[in-house]
């Protein structure tokens, strides 16, 4: 059985560094960002993996892997904008931006190693364009949410919805990072 808490890491360490390297060139410049347009970037991310896996090839030269790392990266943000609210600057440092991407993707990944427990890691058994379709939905759902100002009746809210499409991602991303598991 291959090691789950190492192989999330793994594929963790690879979202935060390009996150770093992001941070590096562009500051935390989607500090301006509303959530529904988080929401929105994440959408075309998924988009895309959906429209690679259906036409098999990518005519610009990067495949599924690098959407996957912008969803988690996104979710992430998402979750600090919530935490923060959006800002009309560039309102954090790189210290502070790292920091709570750090505490975010701790909570993520607790609420992850959570449910795999009650799980059983299901999520092996699943195909990798399956977790595109639940990021797909868990996004409409969102969208719906931030239709209703946040309200929901008996659902989990948005913060809920941008964890399990990190989660998503990341299993993603362990798949393809590690084949022979499989």
């Amino acid at each position: 059985m291959a090691d789950t808490k190492q192989q999330f890491e793994q594929v963790i360490d690879l979202c935060r560094s390009l996150f770093v390297k992001k941070l590096s060139d562009y500051g935390a410049s989607w500090r301006i960002l509303r959530p529904q347009s988080v929401t929105d970037q994440i959408l075309i991310k998924a988009k895309r993996i959906r429209s690679l896996e259906e036409k098999g090839v990518s005519k610009v030269g990067e495949g599924i892997e690098p959407e996957f790392i912008a969803i988690v990266n996104y979710g992430i943000i998402g979750l600090i904008q919530l935490e923060l609210g959006f800002s009309d600057e560039i309102d954090i440092d790189a210290g502070k931006a790292l920091a709570l991407y750090d505490k975010h993707m701790t909570e993520t990944k607790e609420l992850m190693f959570a449910k795999n427990h009650d799980y059983d890691e299901a999520w092996r058994a699943m195909r990798i364009s399956s977790y595109t379709d639940l990021i797909l939905t868990k996004i409409y759902r969102t969208k719906q949410i931030e239709e209703n100002k946040g309200e929901t009746l008996v659902s989990e809210g948005i913060d809920a919805n941008y964890m399990d499409m990190v989660n998503y991602s990341l299993f993603g991303l362990i798949k393809m990072e590690f084949p022979e598991d499989e």
